[in-house]
């Protein structure tokens, strides 16, 4: 399922949301647990699980890039910085298991969004992936979500 993009204001948001027969515990984990983070994004590292605390981004090259924690409530809300965006994820309990959203909260538009956006589409489909004892092939995906991110910001920005 494709995330719903929408200019706000001066900004964009695009929210992604999956349902997963999976507990918001064990969703959760995959959010914050260093040993599950970076079997769906190798880049993160928790460093201090909590609000005004920082998320490590691996640059490859021996650097880190801190992302501070803006909001977080366990099981339920982890929000970080992501440079001048914002991403937060939401968890809801449902009856079969929760609600997994992801909200990216877009400055502007750039050359690089539709790359980002296919990314976090991926990422999110890997968690499934994982959670339900499956693999996914990432760049295959990723190459096919891309090309749809890309029609779908061209239609946000020409509005």
């Amino acid at each position: 399922m494709i995330a719903h993009i929408e200019k706000v204001e001066n900004d964009y948001t695009a929210t992604y949301e999956r349902h997963l027969n999976h507990s918001v515990e064990e969703v959760w984990s995959y959010l914050t647990d260093n040993e599950k983070l970076p079997k769906w994004f190798s880049e993160l590292r928790v460093d201090e699980l909590r609000k005004g605390g920082v998320i490590k981004f691996d640059m490859g090259d021996g650097t880190f890039d801190e992302l501070s924690i803006l909001d977080l409530k366990v099981n339920s809300v982890l929000e970080f910085s992501w440079w001048v965006d914002t991403v937060r994820f939401e968890l809801t309990e449902v009856s079969n298991g929760c609600v997994l959203r992801l909200i990216e909260k877009i400055n502007a538009i750039t050359d690089h969004t539709p790359k980002d956006l296919a990314g976090w589409h991926v990422c999110l489909d890997v968690i499934q992936a994982l959670l339900d004892g499956k693999t996914i092939e990432r760049k295959q995906e990723w190459e096919k979500w891309y090309e749809k991110y890309v029609m779908e910001v061209q239609k946000v920005t020409q509005q």
